[in-house]
């Protein structure tokens, strides 16, 4: 999308009809219908059948440390909040545990091309103790040697120094993610992550110095006490240090489901217009500053892999966002991880001591996951293409199949040409599906125009606005 495309002005009409809560479709079907009746003794079957594979697929190990020192009143993600380093202790032992478990699922020729360290905040761990993870997943998988190989972890800028991401770099991660959300003093003050932008600043500029391959900062809109004028401001300061990559996220507000966000006041936060008008500002702003809009959440630079893994159609949407290695299986480790592996998810258990009692015995940690039907898969791909790309040709994605668009998606077709009159899309004869510049902005509610769970979802209660 150019900066030209950006302009866009959407009537307090159309933002009332879509605003409605809806999944952000890291995963189809979306992992609250994941079930308990997936075992491990699922999991198992499917990790080592790929392996009869006449090409296995390769893998991406995402390994999930939940420690943080501080609790931020906006996360929704697994975390635990503690000094203990007695728990730390614990919990690594059984982490390198399950590493050598699922390791031993899958045969050497499946190389580990991507790698990620989330949380939670991953840099919780000392460098000594993250060498230690690292040094039992060389162990127990085949890691790529290639120069392409992404090896990611999330940093927290409060507490990593320039010595200690030297010693990160040293240890074999070539990318990293930092953990900014608004520079504004106001609002950090408000979440309770108060973060100086010169610290931030100065690891970003460091990281391009000692050749970190690429860099992101992860930004959210819609917190508390936030205009389009002072998020302009934190994309300034973030200026004079540019990542290569931004992630751009709807902050999710759904204090009946996490407690920490009970503290932040709803009156506090920016209206759904004042929220459309963040996004759409920071759309033209960081593409006027030379950055293509990716989809949803995210920004790249022109020569990022992101951005060319979108231009040449090889870009995927996982848990982690959006991913250059869609054509792997995602490997999930550590408490409440997900794994996508062939057309099945799995999640392991969300809470330390059911974890810990499954390793002990020498089990995988699997809580429930989902096997995807023929329906599931189809619906799968035509939501992956239309986040990845802004475009699905129905056509070409039932083709396989021998199903023809104008019968299969009835309804569907119907609910986009009601979409299409509101100049979100356009769909032609041939069923090809193409987003506006417009559509883009509300890609969630398009998209679950083709989830056939979204009409049992109790979306009121489980799912953040779209806007």
């Amino acid at each position: 999308m150019t900066a030209a495309q950006n302009r866009i002005c959407f009537e307090p009409e159309l933002i009332q009809r879509y605003d409605s809560r809806g999944p952000r479709y890291t995963s189809y079907p979306p992992a609250d219908h994941f079930s308990d009746w997936f075992t491990e003794k699922h999991y198992r079957e499917i990790a080592t059948k790929g392996n009869e594979s006449p090409i296995p697929r390769a893998l991406s190990l995402y390994l999930h440390i939940p420690f943080c020192n501080t609790l931020c009143f906006f996360c929704a993600c697994t975390k635990i909040v503690t000094r203990n380093s007695a728990t730390v202790e614990k919990y690594l032992e059984h982490l390198c545990r399950e590493i050598q478990i699922q390791g031993a699922l899958y045969d050497d020729d499946r190389e580990v091309v991507q790698l990620h360290l989330g949380g939670g905040t991953p840099t919780f761990l000392n460098t000594t103790q993250i060498e230690r993870v690292l040094r039992q997943i060389e162990r127990s998988f085949s890691l790529s040697k290639e120069p392409d190989r992404e090896f990611a972890i999330e940093i927290d800028p409060r507490t990593v120094t320039p010595q200690s991401l030297e010693e990160l770099q040293q240890l074999g991660f070539n990318r990293i993610s930092l953990g900014v959300q608004d520079f504004n003093p106001k609002v950090q003050e408000a979440i309770h992550r108060i973060q100086s932008p010169e610290e931030t600043l100065q690891l970003l500029q460091h990281a391009r110095e000692i050749g970190f391959h690429s860099t992101n900062v992860d930004l959210i809109y819609g917190l508390p006490f936030q205009s389009v004028e002072t998020f302009n401001r934190t994309l300034d300061l973030l200026m004079t240090a540019p990542p290569d990559r931004l992630s751009v996220f709807n902050y999710a507000h759904l204090p009946w489901r996490f407690p920490a966000q009970r503290r932040i006041h709803e009156k506090d936060l920016p209206s759904s217009q004042e929220k459309l008008r963040i996004l759409e500002t920071c759309i033209h702003w960081l593409t006027e500053a030379g950055y293509s809009y990716i989809g949803m959440d995210h920004f790249a630079r022109p020569q990022d892999s992101l951005t060319r893994a979108q231009l040449d159609g090889t870009l995927g949407r996982n848990f982690q966002g959006y991913s250059t290695h869609a054509d792997c299986d995602l490997v999930g480790v550590g408490v409440s991880a997900i794994s996508q592996v062939e057309n099945c998810y799995s999640q392991n258990l969300k809470e330390l001591a059911p974890y810990h009692r499954a390793v002990e015995k020498g089990r995988l940690a699997v809580d429930r996951g989902y096997r995807l039907s023929g329906d599931d898969q189809i619906r799968r791909r035509v939501i992956d293409h239309l986040i990845c790309f802004g475009r699905a040709d129905l056509k070409a994605i039932l083709a396989p199949s021998q199903l023809a668009p104008k019968t299969y998606f009835v309804s569907e077709l119907a609910a986009l040409n009601i979409m299409a009159t509101d100049g979100l899309l356009s769909v032609d004869e041939e069923s090809n599906i193409q987003v506006t510049p417009a559509g883009r902005f509300l890609i969630r509610n398009i998209c679950r125009v083709f989830d056939r769970y979204a009409a049992v979802a109790d979306s009121e209660s489980k799912y953040s606005r779209v806007i």
